[in-house]
């Protein structure tokens, strides 16, 4: 079988916990998690000319991820996050503003390398401001006509998003990724009611938008799969969580590589929730292992 050939778009950046850095940003996670299981990814981002954005760099390359689409923003520092824990490890998220993640810019390399993708990533966030939000609108457009297939990874932190970004994203997505959390909001986007059982508004979401499927994590409840084939419910698997950073993104990892693998539902469902429950028995969003 050969690997899935993904693009990765968005933030890369540093989390600053209390007791140190650790390599972060939704779309950097996914990346290391989609190379860690076998995934042929490239990054695509913008990073500071400086000592934290070489350092990501060589963290992406000890996963084995490509980083030639990487631009260099020599007038903005690479992005971090400060993340405060509480009692139960859910993380509290300062993002700076004006990193070098929101100066990636489309270019004829992108152009190139997207038709022959097999799917493309990409999140509500690193649509933040200008000229990354049209950089990944192009890098849609350009996987449409390809018909290669778009992931689209809900990730809502005040005040970076808006309902117009979220209603684009899920109308140029062929999957759909979010949070029982981000349900409502979701819903109010696309301006329809929030139904009783979640079942419900995720099929009205698939049906308002053509997405081939829905996936949407719901913490120690586990996961629901909405396609073509009906519903599935995914138990979650007990763990000891030590925090819950990048278990939503190592779980959006596990589910597109077992879509594109061919895999079944119940199974590409089981595999994510045992990836997220590994992900939140270990401090950070990726698992030390660099070659």
């Amino acid at each position: 079988m050969t690997s899935p050939r993904i693009i990765s778009f968005g933030e890369v950046l540093w989390d600053i916990f209390p007791d140190g850095e650790k390599f972060g940003g939704a779309p950097a996670n996914f990346a290391c998690h989609a190379a860690i299981l076998g995934g042929e990814v490239s990054m695509v981002t913008a990073l500071g000319n400086d000592r934290r954005g070489q350092l990501a760099i060589n963290t992406l390359e000890d996963y084995g991820i490509d980083t030639e689409l990487i631009q260099i923003s020599p007038n903005t520092s690479t992005g971090i996050v400060q993340i405060e824990l509480d009692a139960f490890g859910k993380p509290e998220f300062t993002i700076q503003p004006n990193s070098a993640w929101d100066t990636v810019a489309w270019n004829s390399n992108l152009a190139e390398r997207i038709p022959n993708a097999d799917a493309v990533y990409f999140g509500t966030l690193g649509q933040r401001q200008e000229p990354a939000r049209s950089t990944i609108q192009q890098a849609l457009a350009t996987a449409a006509r390809s018909k290669v297939t778009r992931i689209v990874d809900i990730n809502l932190r005040a005040p970076f998003f808006t309902k117009d970004t979220i209603t684009y994203s899920i109308m140029h997505a062929s999957l759909l990724k979010l949070s029982d959390e981000e349900l409502p909001l979701v819903c109010q986007a696309l301006n329809i009611t929030l139904e009783k059982s979640a079942e419900a508004s995720l099929q009205r979401i698939k049906s308002i938008a053509d997405l081939e499927g829905i996936v949407m994590t719901c913490g120690e409840k586990g996961a629901i799969l909405v396609n073509d084939n009906g519903t599935v419910n995914q138990p979650a698997f007990p763990t000891e969580v030590k925090d819950t950073v990048g278990a939503g993104d190592s779980f959006a990892a596990a589910f597109l590589m077992g879509w594109l693998q061919g895999k079944s539902d119940d199974l590409i469902l089981q595999q994510a929730c045992t990836i997220a429950s590994t992900t939140c028995n270990h401090w950070g969003a990726v698992p030390t292992r660099p070659r």
